[in-house]
């Protein structure tokens, strides 16, 4: 059987808005060679003794997209099933029809695994349509850069600026102030609705409403940190009424989930269901301390007595219980309380018994009411 190289789309930026054919191609993956934007929990789907290389450009050493092509080829021609991990869709504002063209060219067997689009998904999880009956006839996609280090796009801002429907603009932080500058020059009225979406569609989703003209002002006195999506039209008035994903009552906390090793972790699931951003102890230990020194994290779920032991062994019973004063310890059952006492931790919460998605709903419940 031949090798086939894979390119998939990740999506967005979550993890779980992968499609399932995407996965599947990532569970049966000999080498995964993904972009420096796919969530780092997409890469547990593929086998422990998968090789996994970043080419992304926040790569140790980033790599060029002809070195990419060729490492595609080279893994394909040592009989590997390759799985090109990209960000959003590969075929939109992206590499994927350069790469697959390539691997045409070269005779080697590919397929592409369309991913949902960062306009689409990002969109969505703010709450805006962007299509609506009576928003228009049209949407139009720019983007907010080109190819080989080009900061400016060739764009007719005078026809786009004329058009009726919702204009999507996928921007950098240099590009997001002269795009909304152009809109307005051009004509698009300064006081149209238009919305800012940063980290679309992850716990760090932060969307900014407004007029054109506002936001113009707005980027240039509080830049963004990273990549963009800019949404312009009639749809962006719809998020008042449509927002679900940053209204759930976790929205915004981060929770360290601790827990034994054979006990499932579903937990982490129910607490993000709700909102919350869940580290699962799996993380660093290291990377967990800094959070907590940094109080970055709010809250601390035990849910059996061996997780709190455990806890206290790894930074030291005093440390442990200074790390954690100024978040909330929630505990589930006789046992993980009890350990946290002689731990010199007091819980904020306590269930005695239930079921993990009980313990969830304690949790919001605290923050409802905090």
């Amino acid at each position: 059987m031949r090798s086939t190289v894979y390119l998939i789309g990740a999506g967005p930026g979550a993890p779980d808005l992968i499609t399932l054919r995407g996965f599947r191609c990532l569970q049966k993956a000999d080498v995964v060679i993904f972009d420096h934007m796919v969530h780092p929990r997409l890469l547990a789907a593929a086998p422990a003794a998968a090789e996994r290389i970043d080419v992304g450009s926040a790569a140790p050493q980033p790599t060029d997209q002809e070195a990419i092509c060729y490492l595609l080829l080279e893994k394909a021609r040592e009989g590997k099933t390759v799985a090109r991990l990209k960000w959003g869709d590969p075929f939109l504002f992206d590499h994927g029809g350069e790469e697959a063209l390539f691997l045409h060219e070269q005779g080697v067997p590919f397929e592409v695994v369309p991913g949902v689009p960062t306009a689409i998904g990002a969109s969505a999880y703010a709450g805006i349509p962007i299509t609506y009956p009576g928003g228009g006839d049209t949407v139009t996609f720019v983007r907010g850069h080109e190819d080989e280090g080009r900061e400016k796009a060739k764009v007719d801002w005078d026809s786009l600026a004329q058009l009726e429907g919702t204009i999507v603009c996928y921007a950098g932080p240099r590009q997001l102030p002269r795009m909304l500058d152009a809109l307005v020059s051009h004509g698009r009225s300064p006081d149209e609705p238009a919305a800012v979406i940063v980290n679309g569609t992850l716990f760090s989703q932060r969307t900014t409403t407004g007029t054109l003209g506002e936001l113009a002002h707005a980027v240039k006195e509080h830049p963004v940190g990273g990549a963009a999506l800019l949404i312009v039209g009639k749809v962006v008035n719809f998020r008042d009424h449509l927002r679900w994903f940053d209204s759930r009552p976790l929205y915004g906390r981060r929770v360290l989930v601790m827990h034994s090793k054979e006990q499932p972790d579903d937990l982490a699931e129910l607490l993000e269901d709700q909102g919350a951003e869940a580290i699962v102890d799996t993380n660093t230990k290291l990377d967990i301390y800094r959070q907590l020194l940094d109080c970055k994290i709010d809250a601390v779920t035990f849910t059996t007595a061996s997780a709190v032991l455990g806890f206290a062994a790894n930074y030291g019973v005093e440390q442990a219980s200074d790390l954690l004063a100024h978040t909330v310890v929630a505990t589930l059952g006789p046992a993980a309380a009890d350990a946290a006492g002689r731990a010199g931790i007091t819980p904020a919460i306590q269930l005695q018994a239930g079921t993990h998605a009980a313990f969830a709903d304690a949790v919001v419940a605290h923050f409802r009411n905090h």
